[in-house]
C-alpha cells in the first residue's frame, strides 16, 4: 500500500467528462461527512487511493467515497486505522464490494423497533413479580437494557408481550425467564452450526479460491441469505417438534384422565 501512497493518477482534459471521478477534496468532504484533514490523512497513511489529477486539481469518484464509508464503518466497529489497514491489504476486491461484505455481515436481522418502558409499566404489567430481581435476570437475558431514569429499552418488544402473555396463562414470570436462557443457549449452538456451514462450504472455498471477481455477488447474497434461511429451517424444525412433543405429553395426560375416571390420582 506505500506505492498506492505516492502514485498520483494522471488525466488528459479530454477524458474528464467520462471519468467516474468528478468530486473536489471538498466535495468529497461533504459526501461523506468526513473532514479535509482526515481524508488527506487517510490518504498519506494509503488507506485511500490517489485522486485523478487535471489541471493540477485531484478530483475523487465512487470508488473514493465507497472506500472513506467502508472506513468509517469499520471504525464505529471498534477498528483501529492499523487493523483496517492490515484489511485493505489483504482484500482482493474493491471498496464498493467490501463495504457490501461488511454491510452483509452486519446488517441487523431484528424487524422489531425497540421500545422503552419505565419500571412503572413494567410492574403494570408484571405486577409483583416484576421485581428487583426478574428486572435483573431480564436484563441479564438482554431482554432490558437499562437507561436513565429507571427505564429501560426492551430490543424485542414481542418477547415482553409473549411473556405478559404466558403469565396471564399461570405461569410464574421466573419460571417463563428459565425457559428463555435455555432457549437462548439451544438457539446459540443452532447459530453456531449454521455460520460454520456457510464457512465451510462458502466463504472458505471463496477465500482459497483468491477471491475471484465473478463470485463476489453469489457469496454475499449467500451471506445475506444466511440469517433467512436459518430461521426458516428452525422455526420449520420447531414447529414439527413442537407437535410431536404436545402430542404425546397431552396425550398422555389425556390417557391418565381416562384411567382415572375423569380425577387426577
Amino acid at each position: 500500500m506505500a506505492a498506492e501512497r505516492l502514485r498520483v493518477v494522471q488525466s488528459d482534459e479530454g477524458d474528464a467528462s467520462s471519468s467516474p471521478n468528478q468530486l473536489t477534496i471538498e466535495q468529497l468532504a461533504h459526501e461523506t461527512g468526513m473532514s479535509v484533514r482526515n481524508i488527506r490523512a487517510h490518504q498519506a497513511r494509503g488507506l485511500l487511493q490517489p485522486p485523478e489529477v487535471r489541471q493540477r486539481v485531484g478530483y475523487y469518484g465512487p470508488e473514493h467515497v465507497a472506500r472513506l464509508r467502508l472506513i468509517q464503518e469499520l471504525q464505529a466497529d471498534g477498528f483501529n486505522l492499523k487493523g483496517i489497514e492490515r484489511l485493505l491489504e489483504g482484500a482482493h476486491a474493491s471498496s464498493e464490494r467490501l463495504l457490501h461484505l461488511k454491510r452483509a455481515i452486519t446488517a441487523p436481522f431484528e424487524s422489531e423497533q425497540p421500545e422503552v418502558l419505565s419500571r412503572e409499566e413494567l410492574q403494570e404489567m408484571f405486577g409483583e413479580q416484576a421485581n428487583a430481581e426478574a428486572l435483573e435476570r431480564a436484563v441479564e437475558l438482554g431482554l432490558l437494557v437499562p437507561m436513565a431514569d429507571q427505564r429501560f429499552e426492551a430490543p424485542s418488544p414481542s418477547l415482553i408481550a409473549t411473556a405478559r402473555e404466558v403469565m396471564g396463562h399461570g405461569v410464574p414470570l421466573t419460571a417463563a425467564l428459565e425457559v428463555v436462557e435455555s432457549v437462548q443457549k439451544r438457539c446459540a449452538a443452532v447459530a453456531e452450526d449454521f455460520v460454520e456451514l456457510f464457512l465451510k462450504w462458502v466463504w472458505r472455498p471463496f477465500e482459497e479460491a483468491g477471491h475471484p471477481e465473478e463470485r463476489w455477488e453469489e457469496v454475499v447474497e449467500s451471506i445475506e441469505r444466511l440469517r433467512p434461511i436459518a430461521s426458516d429451517v428452525l422455526v420449520a424444525i420447531f414447529k414439527q417438534t413442537m407437535t410431536e412433543y404436545v402430542d404425546r405429553a397431552f396425550g398422555e395426560e389425556l390417557g391418565r384422565i381416562s384411567s382415572s375416571g375423569g380425577r387426577r390420582r
